[in-house]
């Protein structure tokens, strides 16, 4: 069980560490106010020329606020990841809540919607739920 552990650990490292790089990609971008790339790489299953205009302000902000999220919400999944390591309960059920919630938007707007391919966006939602099944399993596992 304790491989379960580290291998769910291992799988919210990665997915930590890509939510960390694409929230500050999508800071960056909009620091430059690059938003038609942003909604190109966010929407990646799209055509660029598709979504290239101009947007107003506000669509540049609500990407700012979604790029500060993802760079959260991997920086919490991370430092989960080491706790969900050792097996510390709360680890796994914050890395789940964080992660798994995250995600779960993801695949209900992008995810199903189709706009994104396998990598970077349906392979997270797939590392993301693996992480929760292996740390919950052993989990509860354990406590038997």
């Amino acid at each position: 069980m304790k491989n379960l552990l580290k291998i769910s650990s291992v799988l919210w490292l990665i997915w930590g560490i890509v939510h960390m790089f694409f929230g500050s990609f999508i800071l960056y971008l909009v620091s430059i106010g690059d938003t038609s790339r942003i909604v190109a790489e966010v929407a990646n299953n799209v055509a660029p020329e598709l979504v290239t205009m101009d947007y107003h302000a506000a669509a540049n902000a609500m990407f700012g606020q979604h790029g500060w999220n993802l760079l959260w919400f991997g920086i919490v999944t991370a430092i989960a990841a080491f706790y969900v390591w050792k097996g510390n309960k709360n680890a796994i059920f914050l890395a789940a809540i964080v992660g798994g919630l995250a995600d779960l938007g993801y695949f209900m707007f992008m995810d199903l919607g189709g706009y994104v391919t396998f990598f970077p966006g349906k392979l997270m939602t797939y590392i993301a739920l693996g992480a929760i099944v292996t740390s919950f399993y052993a989990h509860f596992k354990i406590k038997e």
